[in-house]
Parts: structure tokens; C-alpha cells; sequence
């Protein structure tokens, strides 16, 4: 490593004595041109450049354009939630405003070459300030871009300042750790989410579920599917048990950071099903993906769910045919306070029950 440094500054010290010499050679012939009012220094080459700029910029023109209609097809489908394509409209308002600029100030820039190319006996004019030519490029920047962020704030407030009540919505715990996705979801009794507390959490109640509050009697998790209504306001609540991740829904537009000891949320309707999807792409075996956009280890890239999409009927029935966690966990009603084990009783001789049966 040492002797890749020294390499390294001897190189670095031979150019900066090539970059003084050149600049003195420079320095020396500007002086001459001074002196004579000539510049021998430009030739038919200069002219021929600037027109070679100016074609490079038209190539470059059609390049960007065959380029974004070849990566069209790879570009996601529309939206498949209603915040979704409103989010995706002001992103492209917001592409062409950059583009309309980018395409106007690099014609500019590699057409003044040509246009003011070096003439004999030529003087540019020089201007010391111009305040009316300042204040319109400053003001109609700063008019387009507050524009701009004010429409993406409108967008950014309804999507996690104007969330429908919990009793309106449905509502799902999804839980980030290395390297998977595992969801919670209210039971079908009353809808509601019990408490958590991560001192529980063992091999068994990975999300540590605190079985102290009588809500949490009839919630079930789910660690292969995510199951979410069509056309319902759906709230997620996320958190991770051990490192930062990033919870992301490419095909509903929905993406926010797992945060260890900082519980997020985010709020938005799906109006697509999963079926719905299969007959728009033509594709039977067509999956919405939940993935991790944040790097949380080495086998960050197999830290992946699949969303289901129902329809509200099926999601209905899909949960009246999960098991709550207490039922699949007996063993657990030794945690619960003596004043709520007769009401958790209810759950936990479903199990008996069903052995009686076989």
C-alpha cells in the first residue's frame, strides 16, 4: 500500500510540473498575441470544432431519445393504487420540466461555439451586470421549482398526513428483520392490533406480541404472503427487529424505511388485485413483490414477500381461516395476567377442540 502512495505522488508530482510548464508556455504566447494584436494560435481547426460540438450535441439529442424509448419497456406498469398515479403524474410533470431545460440550455451552450466562434478582428462585448437579465433567471427557476414542491407536498401530505381512521382501515404490522418480512394482522373478533413489547420476542413470538392486552387474544401472523384488501384503505405499520431496512411495494408506489426502535407507517389503497394484474399483463403467474431497498447484510437480495391482492370477499374469508397465534401457542397462556385467562380460554380450546375432532 506504502508503495502504491509514493507511486502514486510521483506521478502526481510529474504533472503538476507538466501543468506549470504548459501554463507558462500559455502565459508567454498570450503576451506575444498582446504585442503583435494577432493570434497565430487559431487556425480552420477552430471553427471546424465548434461545428463538431454542435453535431455532437444533435447525436447526443438522438441518443438520449432512442435511449429512453429502449428502456421504455422495462419501465414499470401504471400504478396499482390510487396515490400511486398521482405520484407518478407530478414525477413525470417534474422529468419534463428537467428535460425541457436540459434540452434548452445544452442547445445554448454547444451552439455559442459556433455562433461567436473566433472572428479576426472581433470583440465580444462586455457587460459589468445586467439586473433584468439576473432577476429572470432567478425568479423563473424559483417560480418552477416552488411549484413543484408545493404540488409534492400536497401529494406527500395525503399520503402520510390524511390517513383514514384505524377503525376504517385495514390495518397489518409488517416486521423487517435478516433477512425476511413477517406480517401481524388484527384478528376478525375486533379488528384491532394488540400491543407489542420487543423484551417478549423469542424464538416462538418473533414479533412480541404482548399477550398482557386482550387485543392481541386474536392476532395471527403470517410469514409467506402479505394479504391486503382491494379498494380498502390499508395501513402498514412497520418496524424492524434488528438493522435498517426499507420496506418498498414497487407496483403500488409504496416505499418507507424499517427503522430499529422507530416504528413508520404509510397509508394507501390498492385498486388492482392480484388477479386484476394477471389478465392486464397476460401473465398467469404475475406476483406483486415486496422487497428491501436498503442494504441490511449479505443476503440482503433474498429478502423478499409476496403481496396478494384480494378482492374484499376473499380477504374476509382468508382471514376467518387463519389461526390466531394464541391458538397455535397454548403454551403461551401461562403469560397471560389471571384477570384475562378465562377470555383467552376462548382461543386456546379452538386447539382442543380440533383434536377432539381427529
Amino acid at each position: 500500500m506504502t508503495t502504491l502512495i509514493v507511486i502514486l505522488a510521483i506521478v502526481f508530482l510529474v504533472l503538476t510540473f507538466m501543468v506549470l510548464s504548459k501554463t507558462q508556455t500559455l502565459l508567454k504566447a498570450n503576451q506575444a498575441d498582446k504585442e503583435t494584436e494577432t493570434n497565430p494560435r487559431v487556425d480552420g481547426a477552430n471553427k471546424a470544432n465548434a461545428i463538431g460540438l454542435f453535431v455532437f450535441w444533435l447525436l447526443s439529442i438522438v441518443g438520449v431519445i432512442w435511449s429512453y424509448l429502449d428502456a421504455k419497456q422495462y419501465f414499470l406498469p401504471e400504478a396499482s393504487s390510487i396515490h400511486g398515479r398521482e405520484t407518478d403524474f407530478w414525477f413525470w410533470v417534474g422529468m419534463a420540466v428537467i428535460m425541457v431545460g436540459f434540452f434548452v440550455v445544452n442547445s445554448v451552450l454547444f451552439y455559442f461555439p459556433m455562433k461567436y466562434a473566433y472572428k479576426e478582428g472581433h470583440r465580444a462585448t462586455f457587460y459589468a451586470d445586467n439586473h433584468k437579465l439576473e432577476i429572470i433567471w432567478t425568479a423563473i427557476p424559483a417560480v418552477i421549482m416552488a411549484g413543484l414542491v408545493f404540488t409534492g407536498l400536497q401529494v406527500w401530505d395525503k399520503t402520510m398526513m390524511q390517513a383514514p381512521p384505524e377503525s376504517e382501515a385495514e390495518v397489518v404490522e409488517v416486521m423487517g428483520k435478516q433477512f425476511g418480512w413477517q406480517a401481524r394482522y388484527p384478528g376478525v373478533d375486533n379488528n384491532k392490533l394488540g400491543n407489542y413489547n420487543y423484551k417478549l420476542i423469542d424464538n416462538v413470538n418473533e414479533f412480541g406480541i404482548d399477550l398482557a392486552d386482550a387485543n392481541s387474544f386474536d392476532d395471527f401472523t403470517n410469514n409467506t404472503e402479505l394479504h391486503i384488501p382491494k379498494g380498502k384503505p390499508v395501513i402498514i405499520k412497520i418496524r424492524s427487529r434488528d438493522v435498517l431496512h426499507s420496506f418498498a411495494i414497487p407496483h403500488m408506489r409504496v416505499k418507507m424505511d424499517a427503522v430499529p426502535g422507530m416504528p413508520t407507517s404509510f397509508y394507501f389503497t390498492a385498486d388492482k388485485s392480484t388477479n386484476d394484474m394477471k389478465a392486464e399483463t397476460g401473465n398467469a403467474d404475475f406476483k406483486y413483490e415486496i422487497a428491501c431497498m436498503e442494504v441490511c447484510g449479505r443476503s440482503h437480495f433474498a429478502m423478499k414477500l409476496t403481496l396478494v391482492v384480494d378482492e374484499l370477499e376473499e380477504y374476509e374469508a382468508w382471514k376467518k381461516s387463519q389461526k390466531p397465534f394464541l391458538t397455535q401457542n397454548p403454551d403461551y397462556l401461562e403469560k397471560i395476567p389471571a384477570a384475562l385467562k378465562a377470555k383467552a380460554m376462548k382461543y386456546t380450546t379452538v386447539v382442543a377442540d380440533s383434536t377432539a375432532v381427529q
